[in-house]
């Protein structure tokens, strides 16, 4: 599972002393936790879930997204120290991510989804693609996409 993989990886880094990493799967992992309070809330007699690898993944896409913001904002404000931190730590997180797709692949599935929907507007065909792209693919490219074909 996912979460084991975290887990694990986070005391081989602490035991390697690299503190970018430690630094990064504590915070993904107090993410994770959080997540699962508020979906599994403690209650008395039960068990708490286990979460699926999907809800993991959809985690670390949050952080990911939410770390490329973080490099916009510091790169924008001259802070280069800040700027190499982010990318450091998003490199980390993506190494959880399954492969993306290129551009080129999201392009050629997204004509394919607008051929078979003609007529479709933006909401409509941004929900099928998503649909078939969650995971493998940007939404903000998936919706870039679909505004220029």
């Amino acid at each position: 599972m996912l979460l084991d993989s975290l887990q694990s990886d986070l005391a081989s880094a602490q035991k390697a002393r690299d503190q970018i990493r430690v630094d990064t799967l504590r915070f993904l992992l107090g993410a994770v936790y959080s997540y699962q309070i508020d979906k599994y809330p403690p209650s008395a007699g039960e068990s708490a879930g286990g979460l699926t690898d999907a809800e993991v993944l959809t985690i670390i896409a949050k952080q990911v997204k939410t770390h490329k913001e973080s490099i916009e904002m510091f790169t924008v404000g001259k802070r280069q120290d800040l700027v190499d931190r982010e990318t450091a730590e998003l490199a980390i997180l993506q190494s959880y991510l399954p492969a993306q797709m290129s551009d080129e692949e999201v392009r050629s599935k997204v004509k394919s989804i607008k051929e078979s929907n003609p007529g479709a507007d933006f909401g409509s065909l941004m929900k099928l693609a998503m649909a078939e792209l969650k995971g493998k693919a940007d939404g903000s490219l998936v919706a870039n996409i679909i505004k220029e074909v």
